[in-house]
């Protein structure tokens, strides 16, 4: 795939639609496109956050630790922004993200990352709003969950 190329699958990802075509193609050429097989770890728990990934194709199942063992939490699919919390707090990963089915995702270097927000305020408010939505869900299953044990103790 060419720069041109990648650049206009760029400008198909809301995230990225409103971005200068010259800022596009620095995010292209600076960045990689890496593909998964199906059940491939794309990074796992505890890992060093040096990288975030844009889902191009495909989907990517969260898998979280429990006491009952791996739990699958979330499924994240298209245009969707995965690794940008461990960039942001500078922390390891506290997941492990697998491959569900092939994908195809563009590699964003951490360094990159942070310009591109520094330099894009629509990118920055992009990225603030999938934040947003990711912490609502997150809520919305802690909620859920509470329930449950709340309903499980009462039939006891």
């Amino acid at each position: 795939m060419d720069l041109a190329q990648e650049t206009d699958l760029l400008r198909n990802i809301p995230m990225f639609a409103k971005m200068e075509t010259s800022k596009l193609k620095l995010l292209a050429f600076a960045s990689e496109i890496v593909s998964f097989e199906p059940g491939d770890v794309v990074m796992n728990i505890g890992d060093s956050a040096d990288v975030a990934y844009v889902i191009m194709r495909g989907a990517v199942d969260i898998i979280t630790e429990t006491d009952a063992g791996p739990v699958v939490t979330a499924t994240l699919s298209e245009n969707q922004l995965i690794g940008e919390l461990g960039l942001l707090n500078n922390t390891p990963r506290i997941a492990t993200l697998v491959a569900n089915g092939e994908l195809k995702a563009m590699k964003i270097t951490d360094e990159m990352f942070f310009r591109m927000l520094r330099e894009n305020s629509e990118v920055s408010l992009d990225v603030i709003r999938m934040l947003s939505d990711k912490l609502t869900k997150s809520h919305a299953q802690v909620e859920k969950l509470q329930r449950q044990i709340s309903h499980q103790d009462s039939d006891r």
